[in-house]
């Protein structure tokens, strides 16, 4: 992680794109005018051998550090999706009660968007794929190269989305 920007008129996001193996996040910094800028991105990754409660415990620490760490005032996460395979819907359901408790801790508001709305806020169209969304997100944040790993880039686009959603005068 890299240290906090000092963010004096802008308004610091965060997006997380949950999991239990793999969890994307990202904070930006949107400013006067809508202006967007990329502060961090990464992962918080657990391992399979450890049992959830360790995992789940891990993604908690690691949430509440990046909370303290920056300091957003808003975050906007990835909704639960239809999983055709239950077990798969499962951990990442737990995970996504384990970041809501932190952000409700830490009187964070935390919106949630559907898969389809984060790409169309990102891209224009709910249709857009990986590759559009990722590149997208380089170009709104002016970054040299599509954020690495995707669940980072997922994060970031979710956090543009909760910018785009709230707009300038909703995130006074």
């Amino acid at each position: 992680m890299s240290r906090p920007a000092e963010a004096g008129a802008e308004t610091l996001i965060i997006g997380i794109d949950p999991g239990l193996a793999s969890l994307g996040y990202g904070v930006i910094a949107f400013g006067r005018g809508g202006l967007l800028r990329h502060i961090t991105h990464g992962c918080i990754r657990t391992s399979p051998s450890d049992s959830s409660e360790q995992r789940l415990q891990q993604i908690y620490s690691g949430i509440q550090e990046i909370l303290a760490t920056y300091k957003p005032r808003y975050g906007g996460i990835e909704d639960l999706y239809f999983f055709r395979n239950v077990s798969s819907a499962l951990p990442v359901a737990e995970a996504r009660g384990v970041i809501k408790l932190v952000f409700h801790q830490a009187s964070i508001s935390l919106a949630e968007f559907t898969p389809n709305a984060i790409k169309k806020a990102v891209t224009g169209t709910a249709r857009a794929d990986k590759n559009q969304v990722q590149e997208m997100v380089r170009i709104l944040l002016g970054l040299s190269e599509a954020p690495k790993p995707d669940h980072a880039a997922d994060a970031l686009a979710a956090a543009i989305c909760r910018a785009h959603f709230e707009g300038p005068a909703g995130l006074g």
